[in-house]
């Protein structure tokens, strides 16, 4: 990364992604937008038993929603949702059990899913993850990938026949900030050539997954495709994975509700499908996906070209 690249993120990370900016922020709000009931529609969302994904499962319980929680660890994701039923009263919320690392798993998940269930409202590509050491999955591929951008692609792929036969369908997905200074990289994907630096290749994921959103909401015309950033959040994810940062900025991070806003407002609201799809939201307003004199661009030719190859691996793995 470059230092202009690294000093214009963090100046603007400073002003815009902490608990004072999303204060600041929030005084625009149109609370009316938000404060809707959602009974009889159905929400899926990944990561859903901390940080943003439980903030955003509480937040759309309380609203009446049907909640699919799908989370990695059995034991934390019951307990999360026991404390939502608890406190929203709404019984209506169910969890699943996926790895998203493990990429047949995922197919193999979201193809049982659609012949389950009748209909799926909002998918909310929640879950992520910083790996510190380069991992593989038992299919070869880096688990950062395999988790934040296949798996991804993969649920949201597998999905979409079930998203367009529901009303109002919508697909949101969690990006960072950090993919503001990295320009889209696909000759690399699973992280095998030259050092591996886990928060830049997390922030080159969660480039990819903005192409990813772009790309889909062109060809999907009628699923409303959004991705965003949440802040500069309090979250175990944080605080395990980026010790330093947690430490030096603990004091002005989001907490995870605020962190979950703009989901929420990007998942319930009609003012958000008012918006064209694909776009990329922060503090509940679209706003731009790129550094100003960053020269993060990319070509179309390259962003076809991460479809394709997403598309290949895809099918490597899809159940025949």
């Amino acid at each position: 990364m470059s230092l202009y690249r690294k000093s214009a993120w963090f100046l603007k990370g400073i002003s815009q992604f902490t608990r004072r900016a999303y204060l600041s922020a929030s005084k625009r709000f149109v609370e009316g937008d938000v404060e809707v009931g959602v009974a009889g529609r159905s929400f899926m969302i990944t990561g859903a038993n901390s940080g943003i994904g439980r903030a955003t499962a509480m937040a759309i319980a309380m609203r009446g929603g049907i909640v699919h929680m799908v989370c990695r660890n059995k034991d934390k994701a019951e307990e999360a949702r026991a404390d939502i039923v608890k406190e929203t009263g709404n019984k209506e919320i169910y969890v699943h059990i996926l790895d998203l690392s493990d990429t047949k798993k995922v197919w193999e998940f979201a193809e049982g899913f659609k012949k389950k269930y009748k209909t799926l409202n909002v998918l909310i590509n929640n879950a992520g993850s910083i790996i510190c050491q380069r991992e593989i999955n038992p299919d070869g591929i880096e688990k950062g990938f395999a988790t934040n951008v296949l798996g991804v692609y993969i649920l949201t792929k597998s999905l979409i026949p079930l998203l367009e036969k529901s009303p109002d369908p919508r697909v949101i997905t969690v990006s960072s900030g950090g993919m503001l200074a990295q320009k889209l990289r696909t000759g690399n994907l699973k992280s095998e050539r030259g050092h591996y630096d886990a928060a830049l290749v997390y922030a080159q994921h969660k480039r990819q997954q903005v192409v990813i959103t772009e790309q889909m909401a062109k060809t999907n015309s009628n699923i409303h495709f959004s991705v965003m950033h949440p802040g500069w959040v309090d979250t175990p994810a944080v605080a395990n994975t980026m010790p330093d940062f947690y430490r030096s900025m603990k004091g002005s991070l989001r907490s995870p509700e605020q962190g979950a806003d703009t989901v929420v407002w990007l998942a319930v609201s009609e003012a958000a499908t008012k918006n064209p799809s694909g776009r990329f939201y922060h503090d509940r307003r679209m706003v731009s996906t790129h550094l100003p004199l960053a020269w993060t661009h990319s070509s179309p030719l390259e962003e076809q070209k991460l479809m394709h190859l997403l598309e290949d691996m895809a099918k490597m793995f899809q159940p025949q």
